[in-house]
This record gives C-alpha cells, structure tokens and sequence, in this order.
C-alpha cells in the first residue's frame, strides 16, 4: 500500500511537470490510499490542497475522507463533511450514511444513529418506519400487524449489517436477533454475513447454545452456514477447551460440503496445545498436508507457544526447525515465545542463541523481544546486560516504553540496587513515559531498603498519578510496618485496603501475624488466623513458620508450641531451623516432655536436633 502511495504521488509530480494538472480521480485515488493506511491528517491537507487548486471534490472524495475520519474515531470531523456535502449541495449517498452509521456502530454509539436513519428515512435510502425496528418506540407509517404494511421492502444488506453488528458490540445481541426476524418477516432476504454476526456474538459472550441454535434457524431459512460459520464456532469452542464439539463441528462442515480451511486447523492446534495434548496436535498438521492445505506461520506459531508455555523448549525448537525446513519463515513472534520460554527456564545461553539467530535471519527485534530479553536478563539477576540491551535497542530506533523501564527497575530492586530504581523511574517520568501499577512494585520493594517514610511517599506519588493500589502495593506496605513493628499502620493501611475493595490473601494475613508478633501482641493473633480460615484461606507452611517463630522470639514457647501441634496435625512440616529454636526454648522453660516429642519427630524424618 505504502509503494502504491509513492506511485500516486510520482504520478502527481509527473503531470505537474508535463503541465498537466491532476484530475479529481487521481486525488481520489491517493485520498483512498491515504485513508487506508490511517494517515487521516495527510489525507485532510491533500484534500485542503485540492480546494486551493480551485478542484471541485465529488461524493467519492468527501465519502472518502468521511469513511477515514470515522475509522480513526473523529466523528465529529465526518459529520463536518457530511454537513459541508450539503451546504455545496453535493450528492450524498448510501455510501456516505452507511460511513457514517459504521463509524458511529463501532465506537458504541447505537444510540446516536437515530438521527442518520432518520435522515436516510427522508432520503429514501430506507423504508419509512424502519427507525422502530431498531428503537423501541412509535413507528412512522408500520402498520399493527405488519412492519410495512405487507408491502415488499428493499434495504441495503450493509446498512441493517451494520446496525446488527453495532447492537451486537454493545450487549445487545438479542435485539439485535428481533430487528434481523422482523426484517425477515417484512420480506428481508437476509445474507450469511448478517447471520455470521449473531453467531460470532454469541460466541464472545461465550453463549455456545445460543450460537448453534442460530446455525440451526439459518439452515431452516434456506441459507448455508459457510466457512466463516463454522470457523467462529469452531475457534470459541477450542478457546473454551471443548475440542471434542470443536471436531464434531468440523465433522459437520465437511458433511455439508464446506472444506476446513488453514484457519480451521489452526484453531484446532491451539485448543489442543492449550490441552498439552501435542500428539493430536502433531496428527492434525498431518491431516493439514494429506488434504493439501500447507501450514502457515500461524500453524506453527500456536503449537510452539504451547510447548513454550508447557516448559517443551526442546521441542519447540524442533517445531521451528520443521517449519523452516516446510518452507515457512518464521516471525518475531515465534522468537519471542522461544526466547521467553528459555529465560523462564533460566537457560541464558539459549534466549541469546534464538536472539542472534532471528537477528541473522534478517528479521527485525520488536519492541516485545527487547522487552523480553531485558525482563528476562533482569529476572536472572544479570542487570549490566539487561541495560546494554536497553541501550542497544534505542540504538536501533526501537523507543523504550513502558515495559522496558518497569522490567528494568524490577530487575534493579531484585540486584538490591535502589539507587538504580530511583535513578531510572526518575527518568521514565522525565521523558514522558507515564509510571504504571507495575512500576511502583519494584519500586516500593526497593524503597523499602530505604525505610518507610520513603515508601510512604511513593505511594502518595502513586495516588496523586490516579493510580489504584492494588494487593501487591498493600501487602508490600503492610509487611513494611510489619517489620517495623508499627501494628497500628499495618492494620489502618489493611482497613484502608478492604474499603478500597481488594481482598485480603494469605500474604496480607502473614504480614498482619508478623505485625502483631512483633509488637508483641500475641493474645490477638487467634483472632487473625481464625479471621483468616473463615475466608476460605487456609493456613499453609509459611503462616506457621511466622507463628512459631515469632512465638519462640518472643520467649512464648507454649504458644509456639500450640501452633507447632496444630501444623503437624493438619499434616504439614517445620524446618529443621525453627525446631531447633523450639525445642530449646521448651527445654529451657522446663517443658522436657514437649521438647522431646518435637525431638523424637524431627529425628523421624531423618533430621538431627
């Protein structure tokens, strides 16, 4: 498109110089162009240019731009055109309501679209009444037992498509259903794509019932399902993890004639690789080439994400190999899965390998591979190189956002570097990259080495950029004061946390224990974890370490005691650290018979006092 566009300009250039202005039809062509492509303000000057030429713009050149602004969003600036078409007493046609409908329907503005229909009702390009189909209400000229009367009624299929498919992507899908049956009983021929519309809706909403029961009523009204039918059908039900429906529908589409496409043996990859099951997945590229349809980069790329994501990395690589090997390239994409899934197994070695090799091929790193390479250099405590590649990536024209800066204080707060995490958060905000949730994890973390009096003001910066706290900020927050044996912070910031709305999790409940343990408050902790097993969280390994730990520092060696038997009965086992703490602590407070029996059941499991 891009090497079209150039054409057309040269063709401008060119007749200019031959003394030959350009016509209207050839800024048509290069305005559809510009359009296309979403270079909405380039198309506006070429268009600005064409006035100053003293060029007089027909319906295509203002639909175009019409049909350009609405893509991008700029409603507003549409209508001004539609609005100036009639002031030059250009002629508006179905095209141009149909621009306008479409960009209104898909910014979620149904609502809005009465006015338009109600225009193309006077204009003629829709029946009179058709505006009640949509909207409840009055009709202009319906009759009591016919929308129109019983006359024949004639309505472009793009223009009910549209407001089908704009009903349906606000929630409305079952008005949507009642304006297509009422269309159909008013003598509406209706297309497969308006029936596509209904299915794939029901689908997103996950309704599968509804979805087959529309294919049902599409078949009963002499209409086909075609391959955009099944494949939408097909696809939810592998999303879902029914691939057992998903191969009946499959079953049934070569039964009625449709041939599977690449698309539908994509989709059984994935809901299969979703599985871990690999073998159906190798059988179904199989079945892809014995009925002569190649596997794609898609093909491949679904079951190599699969393995990534299932720690296969060794047949991953295998997979990449084969497809190299078929003829089908690989993509930035396929690296990126390969190169996350050998951080995640901390094989270093490996995430630079499959770097270099797509780098190599000639196929460029994204934004996703640098962020990538430097979260997963971070995450292996390898920061130096984590900010090379940082360096390396600007280097290339590849603009850090985000992701990058959030990957790289991560990686900074677990080096234990907080001057790093402070320096680098500074920046970002310096070069106008806006923090996100994910920027103060780290960086509260590192604050925290810092004392709280510097959390605290990070989080006052947080709530001052109309950022939410999430668990994660709380529970860092909460064991903070916890370490400080500030109790009273930790239980007004917890407070703060459930009116806020987010739940409190075992690690809330552990800093809250510590908090109390530390200020020395034991006859309140009960209370906590009682609080703690009424929600449904049920104390593991690490609540009762924190409990008998804190008990044993706080010389309470019956208390730790109690919550030692109430661990072990429940089947769960203390580290051979704590029991020793215990068992001297119940030794020095005369408690022989008890130091004994957590003796004798350390020495069971084959560990020493």
């Amino acid at each position: 498109m891009l090497k079209d566009l150039d054409k057309g300009f040269a063709l401008v250039s060119s007749m200019e110089k031959e003394g030959l202005g350009p016509y209207v039809f050839t800024y048509n062509l290069i305005l559809g162009g510009l359009c296309k492509v979403r270079r909405i303000k380039d198309a506006r000057k070429l268009f600005d240019e064409m006035i100053q030429r003293n060029m007089v713009p027909t319906t295509v050149t203002y639909n175009t731009l019409i049909d350009g602004y609405c893509k991008v969003g700029e409603l507003e600036e549409a209508f001004g055109f539609k609005e100036r078409m009639k002031e030059l007493n250009v002629e508006r046609n179905l095209v141009t309501y149909n621009c306008l409908l479409n960009g209104l329907c898909g910014s979620g503005r149904v609502e809005d679209a009465r006015e338009v229909l109600l225009e193309m009702e006077r204009c003629g390009f829709l029946p009179c009444g058709f505006l009640s189909v949509v909207f409840d209400g009055p009709s202009n000229g319906a009759g009591d037992h016919g929308l129109f009367d019983g006359k024949e009624i004639r309505i472009d299929e793009r223009t009910y498509c549209i407001l089908l498919n704009g009903l349906c992507r606000v929630g409305r899908i079952e008005k949507a259903e009642e304006v297509l049956n009422k269309l159909v009983h008013n003598g509406v021929t209706p297309s497969n794509i308006s029936y596509n519309i209904l299915v794939n809706a029901y689908c997103q909403e996950g309704d599968m019932k509804k979805a087959t029961l529309t294919i049902e009523q599409m078949e009963e009204r002499g209409m086909q399902p075609n391959r955009i039918t099944f494949n939408t059908l097909i696809s939810k039900f592998c999303e879902t993890g029914e691939v057992d429906q998903a191969e009946t529908w499959v079953k049934r589409m070569i039964e009625k004639d449709v041939s599977p496409t690449v698309e539908t043996y994509n989709s059984l990859i994935h809901g299969y690789g979703q599985r871990g099951n690999f073998v159906r997945s190798f059988e179904i590229l199989e079945e892809m080439e014995k009925a002569g349809i190649k596997p794609n980069v898609i093909s491949y790329g679904s079951l190599i994400n699969s393995l990534c994501k299932d720690r296969k990395l060794l047949d991953a690589e295998i997979m990449l190999a084969d497809m190299i090997g078929r003829g089908v390239s690989p993509n930035a994409e396929i690296y990126n899965m390969l190169i996350e899934a050998s951080f995640s197994l901390s094989k270093l070695k490996d995430a630079f390998r499959f770097f270099n090799e797509m780098m190599q091929g000639g196929i460029d790193a994204t934004l996703v591979t640098y962020n990538t390479m430097i979260n997963g250099l971070g995450r292996n405590g390898r920061v130096k190189e984590a900010e090379d590649m940082f360096h390396q990536m600007a280097g290339k024209g590849c603009n850090p956002n985000v992701v990058t800066y959030n990957s790289l204080i991560s990686g900074y707060a677990k080096s234990l570097n907080t001057q790093k995490c402070i320096e680098l958060y500074d920046r970002m905000k310096m070069v106008g990259i806006k923090p996100t949730i994910g920027t103060f994890h780290p960086l509260i973390c590192a604050s925290r080495r810092i004392g709280m009096a510097e959390v605290e003001r990070r989080f006052q910066e947080m709530l001052q950029m109309d950022l939410i706290p999430d668990r994660f900020v709380y529970n860092e927050m909460i064991h903070g004061y916890a370490e400080d044996g500030n109790v009273l912070k930790a239980v007004s910031l917890h407070q703060q946390m459930l009116d806020q709305g987010v739940d409190s999790d075992k690690v809330t409940y552990n800093c809250l224990i510590l908090a109390y343990l530390r200020d020395g408050r034991v006859s309140e902790i009960k209370h906590i974890v009682d609080d703690m097993k009424a929600k449904g969280l049920v104390p593991k390994t690490d609540t009762y370490s924190i409990l008998v730990k804190g008990h044993c520092d706080l010389k309470d060696f019956n208390g730790a005691y109690f919550w030692y038997r109430e661990m072990i009965d429940v089947g769960l086992l203390l580290n051979a650290r704590i029991c020793s703490l215990l068992i001297s602590g119940l030794r020095e407070e005369g408690m022989l018979p008890e130091a004994q029996i957590v003796s004798s059941e350390l020495s069971s499991r084959g560990l020493n006092n």
